[in-house]
């Protein structure tokens, strides 16, 4: 011990070293430190104790063996300190209820309502949600709370909303006949309960049709504390499934497939990127509100540990590394990973039919140059004629075409992609490879990230995805 150092000083100046070596011997920059270049200089670069004793949050790194904390980056920090609230929850695309406090009591407004919802450019679908958004907004409280919800049905039908995942008294569980009346169209019910827990739950109705029209939401409950190891992003993405046949805009909650595929009520290209930066802790919260298709959801260019589902916190040596994990109709699973890796990551459905749009494209009206189908019902021998480009010699050869045929994308409908600050400086192409459950992950060197975020210059297409390679 230093001469003049009490044992407190000397253990917490011992503690952040060896937490500095164990992230790789870098600074908060990112900038290689002088021991880790010594060390690299006596040991050579392919020293086992550069390459796999230690993790980095900004380069491939192994973090040592896996009983370590560090392994994978598993318990690694985020960039925020410990002890602090909760990041802010962020799901594309989506708004939050707002609440107002009563009494004592966080109360909340929820709306049933029909929803005409943009899946992709210009193309609208009718379905139901809650306070007119699809899949319903977001539903934030604390662990502790106590909570009121006035829910309003403002559907045709009767309905009720559980709470899924909550334990809660049985006379606010939702389910309709067993534990309340259904609510009547017009009419309001009041549900009211304290909150014990924490995680991602959701919120959605207990009448069956109506969960295939769509009508669920998130509900986060968070803990006073944010839990250990902090993390900087916090995102929530909702995957759901519609059939809709190409003479409707209306799904059919009778079929038993599905050919819309949305995330937070968008199918791909139109989904919002998840946009971080460079050496941050991230937490996805994923939820499968489909009928009835899984989802296994694969990340490209990280490792991922499982830390949560729709029943709360997993304890720490519970948690898995995954880089695809599958997610069951009614299931939450949260994740959390180190974006060492920078660039635009696809993030995605591995089902191949579910990484596509609209599966029906090739049939019905939308082979007679998109006409409605009502102009030639009526009048069958004047029916436009079939598009030419259906008889092309390529269609001899079995099994094609295997790539989806129609889906231009026109100069509004690119205006609509390409404008949205979340997707600026992609490369121009980007959106021919992010279809259906498809989205993309953008991790971004600081000042690249600022650039796109934050600020109100011209960014070209490809110059930040140009920028990202080069620096690689």
């Amino acid at each position: 011990m230093k001469k003049g150092l009490s044992r407190r000083q000397f253990l917490a100046t011992s503690t952040a070293a060896v937490a500095a070596s164990a992230l790789g011997g870098r600074d908060v920059q990112g900038q290689e430190s002088t021991a880790e270049s010594r060390q690299k200089q006596a040991n050579g670069p392919d020293s086992a104790q550069s390459s796999f004793s230690r993790y980095s949050r900004y380069h491939p790194s192994f973090g040592g063996p896996p009983e370590s904390d560090h392994y994978l980056g598993k318990l690694v920090p985020g960039l925020r300190q410990s002890g602090l609230p909760p990041v802010p929850f962020e799901a594309p695309d989506l708004g939050k209820i707002p609440w107002r406090m009563v009494g004592g009591v966080k109360e909340f407004e929820i709306r049933c309502t029909p929803v005409k919802r943009e899946f992709l450019p210009g193309q609208f679908m009718n379905v139901w949600g809650y306070n007119g958004s699809l899949p319903g907004p977001t539903i934030e409280a604390f662990q502790g709370d106590r909570v009121r919800f006035v829910v309003h049905n403002e559907l045709p039908e009767p309905t009720t909303v559980h709470w899924h995942g909550l334990e809660l008294p049985v006379q606010f569980d939702g389910v309709p006949g067993l534990t309340q009346d259904l609510i009547p169209p017009g009419e309001t019910y009041v549900y009211e309960y304290d909150l014990h827990q924490t995680g991602t739950f959701f919120y959605h109705s207990h009448v069956t049709m109506q969960e295939s029209f769509g009508m669920a939401g998130f509900f986060i409950i968070y803990p006073r504390i944010a839990y250990d190891p902090p993390v900087d992003r916090d995102f929530g993405l909702i995957f759901q499934n519609f059939f809709i046949s190409p003479n409707t805009a209306t799904p059919d909650s009778m079929a038993m497939d599905w050919n819309w595929h949305t995330i937070n009520g968008r199918s791909g290209p139109y989904t919002t990127p998840l946009v971080c930066k460079h050496g941050e802790r991230v937490r996805i919260r994923l939820m499968d509100f489909s009928p009835m298709q899984h989802h296994p959801i694969h990340l490209h260019g990280h490792t991922f540990w499982l830390t949560g589902t729709e029943a709360g916190r997993i304890p720490p040596n519970a948690w898995v590394p995954r880089n695809t994990t599958l997610t069951g109709v009614a299931m939450a699973q949260d994740f959390e990973f180190i974006a060492f890796n920078p660039g635009d990551w696809i993030f995605h459905c591995h089902m191949t039919h579910h990484m596509m749009n609209h599966m029906t494209q090739q049939v019905g009206p939308r082979i007679r140059q998109k006409v409605d189908v009502s102009r030639y019902l009526a009048d069958l021998p004047n029916r436009p004629p079939v598009e030419s480009s259906l008889a092309q010699p390529a269609f001899e050869v079995p099994g094609y075409p295997q790539k989806m045929q129609g889906m231009e994308m026109n100069a509004e409908a690119m205006r609509k992609l390409n404008e949205r600050r979340e997707t600026r400086g992609m490369r121009k192409q980007w959106h021919e490879g992010v279809k259906g459950l498809m989205t993309v992950l953008r991790v971004l060197p600081e000042d690249l990230y600022n650039r796109v975020m934050h600020s109100e210059e011209a960014i070209q297409p490809g110059e930040i995805f140009e920028a990202v390679a080069r620096r690689k």
